[in-house]
C-alpha cells in the first residue's frame, strides 16, 4: 500500500522513480507527521549506482531537516492556537535538555512528533535544526550502510517473495 502510494506521489510531482529529486520529496515527506519511510528509496538509489552515495546522504538529510522544521513549525503555531493546558513530563525533559533532544529526531515513531514539541516549547530554532541534521544525517549513513553489507542474494529473495 505505501509502495503504491508513493507511487502515485511520484507519478503526481512527476518525479522520476530512482533519483535525487525523488529522494528529496520522499524524506521530506516522510519527516513529517505523515507515516512513510524514507530509507528503502535512499537504499535503492544507492544500490542502483553507488556512485551517488554521498549525494544521496545529503539530499536525504536536507529534505528528512527540512520536514523537521514542518514539524516544528507546526509546533510553534499550535501553541499559539491552543491555550495552555497541563504540561506532561516529557515537555520537562525536552526543556530541560533544549535543542539537544533534536538528536533524537531520528527515532521511528517519536522523532516527527519530537519536532513538533521542539516547536510547541520554542526551542531556540537554530540549534534545534542543527541537532535534527545531525540525528538524521547518522541515521541514514547509518541504515544504508548496514544495508549495504546485506547480500544481493538476500534481495533478491525478498523480491520474489514479494512478487
Amino acid at each position: 500500500m505505501i509502495e503504491s502510494a508513493i507511487s502515485w506521489l511520484l507519478l503526481v510531482l512527476a518525479a522520476p522513480k530512482v533519483g535525487l529529486t525523488s529522494i528529496f520529496i520522499i524524506s521530506l515527506v516522510s519527516a513529517t507527521l505523515i507515516p512513510l519511510g524514507s530509507e528503502p528509496a535512499v537504499f535503492a538509489v544507492i544500490k542502483a549506482n553507488p556512485a551517488m552515495f554521498w549525494s544521496a546522504i545529503v539530499v536525504a538529510t536536507i529534505g528528512n531537516t527540512l520536514g523537521g522544521v514542518i514539524d516544528y513549525y507546526m509546533g510553534w503555531q499550535a501553541k499559539q492556537s491552543f491555550s495552555k493546558e497541563r504540561q506532561s513530563r516529557w515537555f520537562h525533559w525536552l526543556e530541560r535538555y533544549g535543542a539537544k533532544t533534536m538528536l533524537l529526531a531520528w527515532l521511528p515513531g517519536i522523532g516527527d512528533p519530537l519536532c513538533t514539541l521542539g516547536g510547541w516549547l520554542r526551542l531556540p530554532f537554530w540549534p534545534s535544526v542543527a541537532y535534527m541534521a545531525i540525528g538524521k544525517c547518522l541515521r541514514y549513513l547509518t541504515m544504508t550502510s548496514l544495508l549495504l553489507y546485506v547480500p544481493d542474494g538476500v534481495w533478491h529473495r525478498i523480491g520474489e517473495l514479494l512478487s
